[in-house]
């Protein structure tokens, strides 16, 4: 028990574990709607173009939230305008995210650029403040609230639009409130895991749970389980071996996606093989 213990004697360690905590029950649920939109995509392309807005206020000396707010709208509008163009909309995405995660890295290799930009891509898991405690858990509150509230005209519309649309509910507008609430949990999670890393968090303990569950309310509690104590086990691992804590994070998350999914690959074969 110690070695898993240990690591959360250390203050540090312990204040990065509760933002795990926090992120995990935020992309618990969100997340679970992000696969099921088939949206994820869209989730990489918000965390990669934001980065200028950071670098540009770390250059200012403003907040990182109100730059990353600024990068979020930015890359919204590229994306929303170059998708009229005749390229397909993943196409003509691509272009505009790398342009400006090309934009950003230009602007942090500039002279007056201050040190310790890195922790932007890649975040800085272990120097969380009280305030990125504070979004995370006030933002987890509303995403859950909301979710729940949500959660009938979520199931119409997410795997029926259609009838969604004759029954005078509107796909756009809920489109619309799942980007915002992506935006949000963006913005709070990149402290923590970096503009490159945030996705793994968003993403992959819903991709998981999508692999064991059908039903969309065990799916959910499920990812939040799996965020929770992957994440959590990535940093103590982190610990231990004495490497960056976000990337330890993001590879337990991989690991457990790939373990469920070879687990779930053996259970199919043993199964047809004793039904044959």
């Amino acid at each position: 028990m110690g070695w898993i213990t240990d690591p959360f004697g250390e203050p540090i360690v312990l204040r990065g574990a509760v933002e795990l905590v926090l992120l995990g029950v935020l992309s618990g649920g969100l997340g679970c709607w992000i696969v099921l939109s088939g949206v994820s995509s869209t989730a990489e392309s918000l965390s990669h173009g934001m980065l200028p807005g950071l670098v540009g206020a770390a250059l200012l000396g403003i907040p990182l939230l109100l730059g990353g707010a600024v990068g979020l709208v930015v890359a919204a509008v590229a994306i929303a305008l170059v998708q009229r163009s005749p390229l397909t909309p993943d196409v003509a995405t691509s272009v505009v995210i790398t342009g400006l995660l090309g934009a950003g890295v230009l602007l942090g290799l500039s002279p007056s650029a201050p040190a310790g930009l890195g922790s932007l891509l890649f975040g800085d898991l272990l120097g969380v403040s009280d305030l990125d405690l504070a979004l995370a858990a006030a933002l987890g509150v509303v995403v859950t609230l909301l979710l729940f509230l949500l959660h009938p005209t979520l199931l119409l519309t997410g795997f029926d639009r259609l009838n969604a649309t004759a029954l005078g509910r509107s796909p756009a507008r809920l489109d619309l409130v799942l980007a915002v609430l992506l935006a949000l949990a963006t913005l709070v999670a990149v402290q923590a895991l970096g503009t490159l890393l945030v996705v793994a968090m968003l993403v992959g303990p819903a991709a998981t749970a999508r692999l064991v569950s059908r039903r969309v309310a065990p799916m959910m509690l499920l990812a939040v389980a799996i965020a929770v104590v992957a994440s959590v086990a990535g940093l103590a691992a982190s610990y231990h071996a004495n490497l960056a804590a976000g990337a330890c994070v993001v590879l337990a998350l991989a690991a457990a996606f790939c373990m469920t999914l070879a687990g779930r690959g053996i259970a199919h074969v043993v199964l047809a093989r004793s039904a044959a």
